[in-house]
């Protein structure tokens, strides 16, 4: 569904995009996670034509979002983060609004604005000015407009910004469920809203893609902790030779003589403890702590901004 290679994109001497590159599956759903100012709003603006990048394409359904922007727009739903709203009007009046737009006419008019009402739970909401409704249901309204003609694409820019508990749960329920008709990307910089609404992330930092990956990849056991007390000089050796480790940290040893250790595994290492457990019993350590170290999404994006020179969570 979109196909995104080499975009760059300056305002000035600051880059928002630089060499950006990824493609997403139909049906899929996406989380575009980064810091504020990471380019995230950028890169969506270019998706949707609104934005035009310095170099490096971008293809919506085998379409080129620069060669035919009309027909790209007609194949996406957009949610910027205000939503495009009137209060003056009715939910009922805005969304003839926006099937007149969208040229949507007859009996298709009535089916499609009734789909989207449904699905965003509008339908005791229709007569009232959008001015008198909550910020959630404004964003319903939003939702609805975005979903209106029934695209391909749904980008979603802070869907849930400056909502309650409750509302963000409802959010992320219309968008899983919305997520079997369209392909979404989600972007935001709520680590959990990726995590309750995603299949696969993008981290965006400073203009370029940091990681890509699915969540159940990243979520994974990278290693293990081991707290040993009177530990003799050669843990650390020994400790390497673990089928699996990769490198051995050796952290900080308390007043009582207990030194911790931290092992790290490589792709595909599984749970490191039962060898850990073994080299100690035939080793005579004596064993305080033993636990899995595992690799969280917030750690992924702690571990990025370390390395950007940015700020963790």
């Amino acid at each position: 569904m979109i196909n995104v290679r080499n975009l760059t994109k300056a305002y000035g001497s600051v880059k928002a995009l630089s060499d950006v590159t990824f493609s997403v599956g139909t049906g899929e759903v996406i989380g575009l996670l980064g810091p504020n100012g990471a380019g995230k709003t950028t890169l969506m603006k270019v998706l949707t034509g609104y934005l035009q990048p310095d170099s490096g394409t971008a293809v919506i359904d085998g379409l080129d979002v620069l060669e035919s922007p009309m027909e790209v727009q007609q194949k996406i739903g957009y949610l910027p983060e205000n939503a495009p709203l009137y209060p003056e009007l009715t939910v009922q009046s805005y969304l003839q609004l926006i099937a007149d737009l969208r040229g949507i006419n007859g009996a298709r008019r009535l089916e499609c604005i009734s789909e989207a009402v449904y699905a965003t739970g509008l339908v005791d909401r229709l007569t009232r000015p959008i001015g008198q409704l909550s910020k959630g249901y404004r964003q319903r309204v939003g939702l609805a407009q975005a979903i209106l003609h029934k695209p391909g694409l749904l980008i979603l820019d802070e869907p849930t910004s400056g909502l309650d508990p409750t509302q963000i749960m409802e959010v992320r329920r219309l968008i899983r469920r919305l997520a079997g008709k369209s392909t979404v990307l989600l972007s935001t910089h709520i680590l959990s809203e990726v995590e309750a609404t995603c299949d696969r992330v993008i981290i965006i930092m400073n203009g370029r893609i940091k990681a890509y990956a699915r969540l159940s990849e990243l979520s994974t056991k990278a290693g293990a902790v081991v707290t040993i007390s009177d530990a003799p000089g050669n843990v650390v050796s020994s400790l390497k030779e673990i089928p699996g480790v990769e490198s051995v940290e050796s952290l900080a040893s308390t007043e009582d003589g207990l030194s911790s250790y931290r092992l790290k595994g490589g792709a595909g290492t599984g749970d490191m403890c039962p060898e850990v457990y073994n080299l100690a019993c035939r080793s005579g350590w004596r064993l305080t702590e033993l636990k899995n170290e595992v690799r969280t999404l917030e750690s992924v994006f702690n571990e990025l901004a370390v390395q950007e020179g940015g700020v963790t969570v």
